[in-house]
């Protein structure tokens, strides 16, 4: 497949299936033995089934959730995106009550695609800065340079 059409199917998941969720897509999308390199919070299994959960529990805490890709490159079989994430936290999210607060977040993926079917994923986020700013995290205090 192309490079472009590899950037098309890596942006279906944000999109399609965490801003409309169709976890449908999942299944379209992903291959049965996809695998997420990343840790998943408590209770969120890994695979398909893992990115429709993740779905679902920020669609819940987020309804208003969306995805801007910043930036997307396409080399071989990778797809890299950097992505800005936001919402106002209207529900319960991982034990964590609203807050009514909007928050936005960056994350970066990496995905690898064979044959049109998203095989394996790498992904960071900005869950720190997100939970400062729904006052769920302390804020940072300055440090005197020196000390």
């Amino acid at each position: 497949m192309s490079a472009e059409q590899n950037k098309a199917i890596s942006r279906r998941i944000p999109v399609e299936v965490f801003e409309q969720g169709r976890l449908a897509v999942v299944d379209e999308i992903c291959a049965p033995d996809f695998i997420e390199h990343g840790t998943p919070p408590p209770g969120i299994p890994k695979g398909r089934e893992g990115i429709k959960a993740m779905a679902s529990a920020l669609r819940k805490g987020f309804p208003d959730i969306k995805f801007k890709i910043d930036h997307q490159i396409a080399e071989g079989d990778i797809v890299a995106s950097y992505v800005t994430v936001s919402g106002t936290h209207k529900g319960e999210i991982f034990g964590m009550p609203a807050t009514d607060k909007r928050a936005s977040w960056a994350e970066a993926h990496f995905v690898k695609i064979i044959n049109g079917k998203l095989t394996e994923h790498w992904g960071v986020s900005d869950q720190l800065g997100m939970l400062r700013q729904l006052g769920l995290a302390p804020a940072t205090q300055a440090v005197p340079v020196g000390r």
